[in-house]
């Protein structure tokens, strides 16, 4: 069975579409960011969790973030899992079959984290933008990238502005079949 790397901009479904993805094969599931985000127990909110990560000492450290890294490699040497991580489709090249960068629109992007968080647009707004300039200046600070540039390096882009999940793991799937890599 396939390693499959998801990775994308904050809001766009990245990890929805890992989870639904990996049952759907029956694979195992590897999130960078919610093991990250396990750190941080003071916020209920995703958004909010993430932000507050980069903020605490540990979490803008670069040894934590490289030895998360090192853990997503170590599972994709595993085979058979489907890994989502904002630096996956650079840091975990040549371990996986399949790199998927997803994008949307950022008024869409807000209008999920709006609903995810319950909270309003402008507050979501707000965080969206500062969870996104934290990650790029803080990978950029420990890696010397700025992870948006992975989409250049992508097996395959989706937006999935207009797009259910489920359609986007099934457009994933073909992808999959196409190569060979599933039935």
């Amino acid at each position: 069975m396939p390693v499959i790397v998801i990775s994308g901009q904050p809001g766009c479904g990245s990890s929805t579409t890992a989870k639904l993805l990996a049952k759907k094969l029956r694979l195992k599931h590897f999130s960078v960011g919610d093991y990250n985000k396990g750190h941080i127990k003071k916020a209920a909110r995703e958004t909010e969790k993430s932000i507050m990560m980069w903020k605490t000492k540990k979490g803008s450290s670069r040894k934590f973030h490289i030895g998360s890294d090192v853990l997503a490699r170590e599972k994709a040497k595993g085979g058979d899992i489907v890994i989502d991580g904002k630096l996956q489709i650079r840091l975990a090249r040549g371990l996986y079959d399949l790199s998927v960068w997803l994008k949307a629109p950022k008024k869409i992007r807000i209008q999920r984290s709006a609903g995810r968080d319950e909270t309003s647009l402008k507050e979501a707004a707000r965080k969206i933008n500062e969870r996104e300039n934290l990650e790029r200046t803080n990978w950029l600070r420990i890696y010397g990238f700025d992870y948006f540039d992975q989409e250049k390096e992508a097996d395959l882009v989706l937006d999935t502005g207009n797009k259910k999940p489920e359609k986007i793991v099934e457009t994933i799937i073909r992808e999959l079949r196409a190569r060979g890599l599933v039935e």
